[in-house]
């Protein structure tokens, strides 16, 4: 296989283009040049969001493209113009924040979805950007565009920093704010499963939508803060705090608590989407474990800070308003 990567670089396009290789495939990727691109592909660099930033792209061919493209849905939309003759397949790494928000418990790919339009060259709205992607690739690719609408993605690479500011956290050790309760269930899905079903199914010549994320309670808050604390080996102890008395200490979930929302409709929206098409047709995710312990590793080997995208605000709790509350809650 012949894939082209827009991107490739960075969080979910590194794991796309790490799995293509081991499978032997032909990989060349579109980058702007501020990173290496891994060892074994062609590079081609371009700014997608400047006049002419798709020049090297004007000859070629491939079999798959893989676009994970999240700013102005109009850069997707000359990108799959430009390729809809000579690509023979585009995939769309899209998000569940699509739907109308927020989507009920075990809504599906037939929930309502945001108003977006792939013309749109502002890029402040992640959901109408998203969607106004997806519109873009269908438009230039029909029932050639396949649309993955992960939910929350963790792994190796993340650039966004939530599984690696608790590994960082829990590597600190001492008493931890662990936001409750722990049989709290969980849905997310490792980048490395994402990419590997994304071949599949782009290799299957699947198309339309699909939510990539593991199934609901694939696992939970407790299993895993504690398989931080197994690979790090520090002696952190988690403090299992009540959702309301996080709220009225004024500990904003999600952000401040990365990957963490409490009980109720946010969560559900969430945490317990219905993924069973994805499942259907070859979804598969490894344990936490395995993707706690690989993020661990892959942050141990870095010679600098992880990198962090500049789209996003920083995630994590000040340490200062962790001791303040821990101090209030008295002792175990």
């Amino acid at each position: 296989m012949r894939l082209l990567m827009l991107g490739g670089t960075g969080f979910v396009g590194r794991c796309v283009v790490e799995a293509a290789l081991a499978r032997g495939w032909a990989v060349t990727v579109l980058h702007r040049g501020h990173r290496p691109a891994p060892a074994g592909t062609q590079v081609v660099v371009g700014d997608r969001s400047t006049v002419d930033g798709l020049a090297g792209l004007r000859t070629g061919d491939w079999d798959l493209a893989v676009d994970t493209w999240s700013g102005a849905p109009s850069v997707v939309r000359d990108a799959a113009r430009l390729l809809r003759g000579r690509v023979g397949h585009y995939t769309y790494v899209s998000s569940r924040s699509v739907y109308v928000f927020a989507p009920p418990a075990g809504a599906d790919e037939d929930a309502p979805l945001v108003d977006a339009s792939a013309d749109d060259a502002d890029d402040g709205d992640y959901a109408r950007a998203k969607r106004g992607g997806e519109l873009a690739a269908l438009d230039a690719f029909g029932d050639r565009a396949l649309l993955a609408r992960a939910g929350l993605i963790l792994g190796p690479y993340e650039d966004v920093g939530r599984l690696p500011w608790w590994l960082t956290r829990v590597a600190r050790g001492g008493q931890v704010l662990a936001p409750g309760p722990p049989d709290l269930p969980l849905q997310y899905v490792d980048a490395r499963d994402l990419a590997s079903w994304a071949l599949d199914a782009a290799a299957a010549g699947r198309s339309g939508p699909y939510n990539v994320v593991s199934p609901p309670g694939h696992t939970t808050m407790g299993e895993l803060l504690a398989a931080c604390v197994r690979v790090t080996g520090s002696h952190a102890r988690l403090r299992w705090v009540d959702p309301a008395v996080i709220a009225d200490a004024g500990i904003a979930p999600w952000t401040e608590l990365p990957v963490w929302l409490p009980p109720g409709e946010l969560h559900d929206a969430l945490h317990r989407g219905d993924v069973s098409r994805a499942v259907a047709t070859g979804l598969r995710c490894r344990p936490v474990t395995d993707t706690v312990a690989d993020t661990w590793a892959w942050l141990r080997g870095l010679d600098a800070l992880p990198p962090q995208r500049t789209d996003r605000p920083p995630v994590g709790l000040d340490p200062q308003r962790e001791a303040e509350l821990l101090a209030r809650l008295g002792p175990i």
